[in-house]
């Protein structure tokens, strides 16, 4: 018996609703920019902790790369442990070395082109860490002595 006569008369169909999401969502949730972006931050976390030799790039956390759609430039979020010296030094020192780090990330990733590195500073944890203590410092204000209700 042949396949073809096999499935004969077997007439399913997905319903709507998940052809829909297979053909139109799926691919959108989750973009090449997007897969070649983290490649980038695993990588560039690796070289940066091993193979960048620059004694003012201090301890350099890297927190995400964004690509940009063709692949031609990355803005690489980065923090570091100090103070405005330290970022400004550690900022520099790895804008630097973006031409060394882009060589390596050529040679350990397939792609065409490597995009172009540019170092940002990301400050998010330092407002978080502002923000957290506002926050602190207005529950003790409103927790402190009450005068008592007559």
């Amino acid at each position: 018996m042949r396949r073809a006569d096999a499935l004969r008369g077997f007439n399913y169909v997905l319903p709507y609703p998940i052809l829909l999401k297979a053909l139109t969502i799926m691919p959108r949730e989750y973009p090449r920019t997007v897969r070649v972006g983290e490649q980038i931050h695993r990588e560039l976390a690796h070289l940066v902790t091993v193979a960048v030799k620059d004694p003012e790039v201090g301890m350099v956390t890297i927190l995400d790369a964004d690509v940009s759609r063709d692949f031609a430039h990355a803005k690489v979020y980065f923090s570091v442990l100090g103070d405005d010296a330290s970022v400004r030094a550690s900022a520099s020192g790895l804008n630097r070395a973006a031409g060394f780090l882009r060589r390596e990330l050529g040679r350990r990733l397939r792609l065409r082109t490597v995009p172009q590195l540019r170092f940002v500073y990301d400050d998010t944890q330092r407002k978080g860490a502002r923000i957290d203590a506002l926050i602190d410092r207005a529950l003790a204000e409103d927790a402190g002595p009450r005068a008592p209700e007559e």
